[in-house]
């Protein structure tokens, strides 16, 4: 849930500032980029080299980086930069200055600026935690939408045995992961996904294929997993490396890439076929390399099995399935020709004719036919932004929501 996402640790002067190691541990190993901000007081009980060496940047304290040379840490920036904020440890302190709007701090100047989710841990001491004001502070914080991590029980800096201490930070991380977890549109969702070229064998050198490079389907892939989804990628001979996250099933062949869909599409919620599958086969392959010959060779082709249309005509009702028509001339006659044919929710439409779109470019340029006769254009995008608004319109229909 916290692959790829980019989290600032902002530590406050508590004596549990020495959690934030472990925090900042756990963080990284599931694949989260961390920035850490230290108060001045927070320096007295961990240093700034050690939380800099764990997360792998600088450690952010004051506005300044060099104030000769003008040079200045920008807080808004890193506000933006964010996809969650955590104050851990959050002293009384700092929870009371974040409810007034102070900022006296890099700290509370960055969080004043962040437009992503604030995760507050508070640590202190028992009777601090429970004084009016700070339970007040904290229902104030809660009513601006910051999620809490409550403390949790046990021994005490000043001996005391109670509430106070700060959370365990496995617990931490538990819950900024839930938090996304919940926040997911595809959450436990089954996606399967075909991707990349098949390769029709001549003879044990040569065969028939395409162009396709599979960055399209893979990024369909891996932007699914972000957005929740148990996502299974039968994918072409491609030299591209696995999303994380994502079973994948590795084809050659269109029967191939037949046989692993029969196996795999009745337990989908959604399918989306974005392979590029070999209309035709050799009728026969050479066993041996076939020798050049001085005249004409001729090969004798039949047809592949329409894979796209089998599914259609098999999926159960309430499976959502999505094909790719790439396309030269007439786009839209076609494109929607096969839109009905093979009984799709909605085809995406590429045409070569379009600068930046197609095989092998890290960009495409995509219209959307839906079996409801809309047709929505988008500008040319990356692939993994053209990914993102292909899931979308998936969620959305599904939701009945007319994009």
């Amino acid at each position: 849930m916290l692959y790829g996402k980019n989290i600032i640790l902002a530590v406050t002067g508590s004596i549990a500032a020495y959690k934030a190691t472990f925090i900042i541990r756990n963080l990284i190993k599931l694949g989260a980029s961390v920035k850490v901000i230290m108060t001045d007081a927070s320096c007295s009980f961990i240093t700034p080299l050690t939380l800099s060496t764990l997360s792998k940047n600088p450690v952010l304290i004051d506005f300044t980086k060099d104030s000769k040379r003008g040079e200045w840490n920008n807080h808004v920036d890193l506000g933006l930069w964010a996809d969650a904020f955590l104050v851990a440890p959050a002293t009384a302190n700092t929870l009371s200055k974040m409810v007034t709007g102070h900022a006296d701090s890099f700290l509370l100047a960055t969080y004043l600026s962040a437009k992503c989710p604030v995760f507050v841990a508070p640590a202190m001491d028992l009777d601090m935690f429970k004084h009016p004001s700070t339970q007040q502070n904290l229902e104030i914080l809660q009513q601006r939408k910051i999620e809490i991590i409550a403390p949790e029980s046990g021994e005490l800096a000043s001996g005391l045995v109670g509430e106070g201490r700060l959370a365990e930070p496995e617990n931490i991380v538990a819950y900024l992961e839930n938090y996304f977890k919940q926040k997911q549109p595809l959450l436990g969702q089954k996606i399967l996904i075909t991707a990349g070229p098949t390769y029709e064998p001549i003879d044990p050198v040569r065969f028939i294929g395409n162009h396709s490079s599979g960055k399209m389907g893979f990024s369909i892939a891996q932007k699914a997993v972000e957005m929740g989804a148990n996502v299974t990628l039968i994918a072409g001979p491609v030299a591209l490396q696995t999303p994380n996250g994502v079973n994948r099933i590795d084809i050659t062949t269109a029967n191939d890439l037949f046989e692993a869909c029969q196996q795999e599409y009745k337990q989908q919620d959604i399918i989306i076929m974005a392979a590029a599958v070999a209309d035709y086969t050799p009728k026969q392959v050479a066993q041996q390399k076939i020798k050049k010959k001085a005249s004409d060779w001729s090969i004798e082709l039949e047809k592949t099995v329409d894979v796209l249309k089998w599914i259609g005509e098999h999926k159960k009702a309430e499976q959502f399935l999505v094909g790719f028509a790439l396309e030269t001339n007439n786009e839209l006659e076609h494109a929607h020709g096969k839109l009905v044919k093979k009984n799709l929710d909605f085809i995406v439409l590429n045409s070569l004719n379009d600068k930046g779109a197609g095989f092998k470019h890290n960009t495409n340029k995509i219209t959307i036919l839906t079996k409801d006769n809309k047709t929505i254009n988008f500008e040319l995008k990356t692939k993994e932004d053209v990914a993102v608004d292909i899931l979308n319109q998936i969620v959305w229909m599904r939701k009945g929501i007319t994009a």
